[in-house]
């Protein structure tokens, strides 16, 4: 694959367009230079009207701790604190950038491994974090069992997760109870919010609604923190195939963390104008 450029050089800003099972993203590759992402700009190329629009921004950076630094944006201009597709995403271009098949990328979760084996990115997204100041939650409480209608399951992957376990959910008004959900007082960082359908101790089907974007189709640390619920709950093992609206993902559970894996699509380079850049 041709390397972005990864400078603003003569006009422009360059990035990359991505996604994994259709959640997707815009890359910044900043390595070399200092970070160039802002809230406005964030919040600017997350218009899908005005902007370029995604459901996360992340931007890589020469790191001290690791072989790349990986930051993450939301599209209303709000700091993602975990992004597993994202973080495929970023380590399928080095990968295919560095002929390597592992990766170490610090993020606000922590260094994380990336693998690249037959062909496909396997991500450990860490251990979960099920303490009630973890998540975090306003109060401690059964993080387990949380005092809402629906008896979600709270879950931190570096973000905070509510997963709501549910018999049809394709009946689920999304957009109403995650809006509802995610502003809740239990949360004081907000939260994202999945709907789980377990359709057997292996396959589950999830919808998600993410903090500081709205439906995404998919979200690979709410398809972890569901598959860490599901298994803690005891409704599934602890390897599980995920259905989302944008395809699929694999959750395996293990010792050291929770393995992802999944489709990932590099869809174009382009470059924001100065112009666009000047109007934000």
């Amino acid at each position: 694959m041709p390397r972005m450029t990864r400078a603003r050089d003569q006009v422009g800003l360059a990035f990359m367009k991505w996604h994994g099972a259709g959640n997707d993203f815009v890359i910044f590759d900043s390595r070399g230079r200092d970070a160039v992402t802002t809230e406005a700009l964030a919040r600017g190329l997350g218009d899908r009207h005005r902007g370029v629009g995604f459901d996360q921004l992340a931007e890589i950076r020469d790191s001290n701790a690791a072989d790349i630094d990986l930051d993450f944006w939301n599209s209303d201009g709000s700091r993602a604190g975990a992004c597993g597709n994202a973080t495929r995403c970023v380590a399928r271009f080095m990968f295919d950038q560095t002929g390597r098949d592992a990766l170490t990328i610090r993020t606000a979760r922590g260094v994380l491994e990336a693998r690249l084996i037959d062909g496909d990115v396997h991500v450990n997204m860490g251990h979960p974090q099920t303490m009630w100041d973890e998540v975090p939650l306003s109060k401690p409480m059964d993080t387990e069992h949380l005092p809402l209608d629906g008896d979600p399951m709270a879950v931190s992957m570096g973000n905070p997760h509510a997963v709501f376990f549910v018999d049809d959910v394709s009946a689920v008004d999304v957009e109403g109870r995650g809006r509802e959900v995610e502003f809740d007082p239990l949360f004081p960082q907000r939260t994202n919010v999945e709907f789980a359908e377990v359709r057997s101790r292996d396959d589950i089907r999830m919808r998600v609604w993410e903090r500081g974007t709205g439906i995404t189709r998919a979200c690979g640390s709410g398809a972890c923190a569901t598959a860490v619920a599901a298994a803690t709950r005891g409704l599934t093992e602890r390897k599980v195939r995920m259905e989302v609206d944008g395809g699929w993902l694999l959750l395996d559970w293990r010792e050291d963390g929770v393995w992802m894996t999944g489709p990932t699509a590099h869809v174009f380079d382009a470059t924001l104008t100065d112009a666009f850049l000047e109007s934000l």
